[in-house]
């Protein structure tokens, strides 16, 4: 493929686009599956609650915590390396 060009795989096609132009696709594709990895989970807790609730057991102690970003995550990791 030519300089500043990159092959992207639409379903069982491939297309040639610039390189600037699919990053940003990448990147607008990430940020939507990560606020709809976000919602799922939240709607997760509320419906593990209720579940308990029905059941009559107590609520599940830690189910609240949400998962670090990566950025909290290379933090730590620095932090552990010393």
């Amino acid at each position: 493929s030519p300089p500043g060009k990159a092959m992207v795989c639409f379903g069982n096609m491939f297309i040639e686009l610039p390189k600037a132009q699919t990053k940003e696709m990448l990147q607008k594709d990430q940020e939507h599956l990560d606020e709809e990895i976000n919602t799922l989970r939240k709607e997760l807790r509320v419906k593990v609650n209720r579940l308990f609730e029905a059941q009559g057991k107590p609520e599940l102690k830690g189910f609240n915590l949400n998962p670090m970003t990566a950025e909290e995550m290379k933090l730590i990791n620095r932090i552990l390396e010393g």
